[in-house]
C-alpha cells in the first residue's frame, strides 16, 4: 500500500492532519513531516526542536515540554522524543519521521537523492512532487503516513481534503 501524503499551507491544516493520523493509532515513528527551516522557525521558534503530540507524551512533560511552553501543538511537541529528524541546510528543509530515518544514513550528498527517491517510491508522480517542492517553498507542510489499510487510506483522504490539504495522494 503507498503512502498517503497532503501539503498544508498554514500551521493549523497540517496540526490537524497530524493529529488525524496520531489518534488513528499511527505513532510519531510513522508519521512523516517535511518542511523549511524557515517555516519551522516562524511557527515553532528558531530553536524549538520538532516533536509530536506523541513524543510530548513519551517526554512526560518533560524539559522539551518546557522549553516549547504550554500551546506546542501536534507537531511541534515530535522529532526530539523519536530521534528521527534531520535538518539539510543546503536544502531548507527539516524532516521527521520515517523518511528522514531512511535518508539518515545517505551522507550529504545522496540526502537530496533520498528523499526524492523515497517520495517517488511512495508513488509520488513527478507533477505532484513539483507541487509539494513549490509548496514548500511558499511556507507549506508536507504530511505523509503510509495507512495500514485501505479505510484508513480514504479516511486520511477525506479529513485532510475537509481540512484544506492540497494535492492529497495515494
Amino acid at each position: 500500500m503507498s503512502i498517503v501524503t497532503g501539503l498544508f499551507t498554514d500551521k493549523e491544516s497540517a496540526e490537524q492532519a497530524y493529529r488525524s493520523a496520531s489518534q488513528s493509532g499511527y505513532s510519531s515513528n510513522e508519521i512523516n513531516v517535511i518542511m523549511s527551516e524557515e517555516t519551522k522557525e516562524r511557527y515553532y521558534g528558531k530553536h524549538a526542536t520538532l516533536e509530536t503530540e506523541v513524543g510530548n507524551k513519551a517526554a512526560e512533560g518533560g524539559a522539551i515540554g518546557a522549553a516549547l511552553g504550554g500551546t506546542v501543538g501536534a507537531i511541534a511537541a515530535a522529532v526530539a522524543a523519536v530521534g528521527t529528524v534531520i535538518a539539510l541546510p543546503g536544502l531548507g528543509l527539516v524532516v521527521a519521521g520515517p523518511l528522514a530515518a531512511a535518508v539518515a544514513g545517505a551522507g550529504a550528498g545522496g540526502v537530496t537523492a533520498g528523499i526524492v527517491g523515497a517520495l517517488i517510491g511512495w508513488g509520488i508522480p513527478e507533477d505532484r512532487l513539483e507541487e509539494y517542492k513549490s509548496g514548500l517553498e511558499e511556507g507549506g507542510i508536507v504530511i505523509g503516513v503510509k495507512p495500514r489499510s485501505d479505510d484508513d487510506a480514504r479516511r486520511f483522504e477525506t479529513e485532510w481534503a475537509a481540512n484544506r490539504g492540497q494535492g492529497i495522494n495515494f
